[in-house]
């Protein structure tokens, strides 16, 4: 159990005592403060207890290696867009759609078709990360637009930003993640 000395340190310093000092009891400290969120947030998408526990617990286990990848500078926001993200991936691997007809992971049968699916949730992962990188504003406008599938005109409203500074965030959010996504993959994606 950690000592309440822990429990008053900020995200932060939790973070750099983390990857400074390998102190993994900072990770229990930051468990105990999102840990419920992440769950509950899991609970939403996989509408089911041991499933959204089993994902608790993955997104933790990726949260130890992202923190020595990547500077995560507003970790509450970073689990929620994982955690979100986990869940997407997890019902997308469940059920997918080829040639307009439902087929489950038992169905996909052949070495390409797997091939493919690996390569594109790899992709999917690059994203997120890709994603929580971007300034405040960019990745509100990008989740509005994308997820929640907002007009300009409602993202404006929603967040009282001007139409133009709607279109400005969402076009450099959009430039930021292709230049993010080279980075981190390496390459060029089209």
């Amino acid at each position: 159990m950690p000592s309440a000395d822990y429990r008053k340190l900020s995200d932060e310093e939790l973070i750099h005592r983390f990857i400074h000092r390998n102190d993994h009891v900072t990770i229990n400290v930051l468990f105990e403060r999102y840990g419920h969120l992440v769950l509950g947030v899991c609970m939403k998408y996989l509408k089911d207890g041991e499933a959204a526990k089993d994902a608790t617990q993955q997104i933790f286990i990726k949260l130890l290696e992202d923190l020595h990848k990547f500077q995560i500078e507003h970790l509450k926001p970073w689990l929620f867009q994982v955690a979100k993200n986990h869940c997407l991936m997890q019902l997308r691997k469940a059920v997918k759609v080829v040639n307009n007809q439902f087929v489950t992971n038992e169905q996909m049968d052949s070495d390409e078709e797997w091939q493919r699916k690996i390569e594109t949730e790899h992709l999917y992962e690059k994203l997120e990360i890709a994603i929580t990188q971007l300034n405040k504003e960019q990745r509100t406008c990008i989740d509005l637009f994308y997820s929640q599938k907002l007009t300009y005109a409602e993202i404006a409203s929603k967040t009282k930003y001007s139409l133009q500074e709607v279109k400005s965030h969402l076009q450099n959010a959009k430039r930021n993640l292709k230049i993010k996504l080279e980075t981190i993959t390496g390459g060029v994606r089209k």
